[in-house]
């Protein structure tokens, strides 16, 4: 049966049909083979027919908050006024909140275990965060495991159709929502800078969590190269502009297009030249250091190391531990 659609409501409110944009953003880690996604989008449709989507992507590696959390965050100024639904929730079933938070242009919805918190402090902080938990804005349901159908969806559609915020469950406080752990550099004493790859996109690219601030009060410029230690691996990079200016077969590091430094080869896998995965480690060595490789001392081989396979990007999980 589907959900009830609510009579239009008109208030002062944040969060009702006169002050939010008919926008649901919609990220998960649901894929497109299943009709999860699509059965969420019917959810909310039922309640608010007006509404139009945008999939930021169904393509989060299942269970990985912490990728989830970060892809958000890199859409997340992007995205229209309006709803951000985002479920990755390995916890479904627990007695982990969904949430919705309020911020200044919008509402977030999604489970409360570091998927939203980065976002949330992006736009400046939660004015409100309800739990959803009255079930009167709930979909009935035969087992706990689709709680993005059951309770986000239905709590997204309500409240495009004009339900105000404070109806879908009890207040909580804004400080007690569960924080995004994103990894931070290392800097240390001697120049070094101990990193990781943050994520790797599907051309092969390796963002890491640094700053291009960080090689320029290392008086690294552009054009200069670098060592870069990657497990057991040590290869030379070269900061350039482009992805083009790479030289034929020349391992570089470039500026990406939010602002972090990135590893890459020109129209090639870095990540499988590299066997590198989100989460990898990568200490960065400025070329000044005592030790540091002359320009050219390792060559950059178009193949990964001998013997070794391109590492898997997913996070190792049990299936078990959590469904849609």
């Amino acid at each position: 049966m589907a959900p009830r659609r609510p009579e239009p409501a008109a208030t002062d409110t944040f969060g009702a049909v006169t002050e939010l944009a008919p926008f649901v953003s919609f990220l998960s880690d649901y894929g497109t083979r299943d009709e999860f996604v699509g059965v969420c989008k019917a959810v909310m449709l039922e309640l608010a027919p007006h509404l139009q989507f945008v999939d930021i992507t169904h393509e989060v590696a299942p269970f990985d908050v912490r990728g989830g959390a970060l892809t958000l965050v890199r859409a997340i100024q992007y995205l229209p006024s309006g709803i951000v639904l985002a479920v990755v929730d390995p916890g479904v079933g627990t007695e982990r909140r969904a949430i919705a938070v309020e911020v200044e242009n919008g509402v977030l919805i999604g489970p409360d275990n570091g998927l939203l918190a980065p976002s949330v402090a992006m736009l400046g902080g939660a004015s409100r965060v309800f739990a959803l938990d009255n079930a009167e804005y709930q979909l009935p349901a035969p087992g706990g495991t689709f709680a993005g159908r059951d309770v986000m969806a239905p709590a997204a559609g309500h409240l495009a159709a004009g339900v105000p915020i404070e109806e879908l469950g009890s207040e909580a406080d804004p400080n007690s929502l569960v924080p995004g752990l994103l990894p931070l550099p290392q800097e240390g004493d001697d120049g070094r800078i101990d990193g990781e790859v943050l994520w790797v996109d599907r051309f092969g690219n390796c963002q890491l969590n640094i700053d291009p601030d960080m090689f320029i009060a290392r008086a690294i410029a552009p054009g200069d190269g670098v060592e870069l230690h990657i497990g057991a691996e040590i290869r030379r990079a070269r900061w350039v502009d482009t992805y083009a200016s790479a030289r034929p077969a020349e391992l570089v590091l470039v500026t990406d297009s939010y602002g972090l430094v990135s590893i890459a080869l020109d129209r090639r896998s870095a990540a499988e030249y590299l066997n590198a995965a989100i989460g990898t480690p990568v200490v960065v060595v400025p070329p000044d250091l005592p030790g540091a490789l002359a320009a050219g001392e390792v060559p950059v081989r178009l193949g990964p190391p001998e013997g070794s396979r391109p590492a898997e990007s997913r996070p190792e999980r049990n299936r078990e531990e959590g469904s849609p």
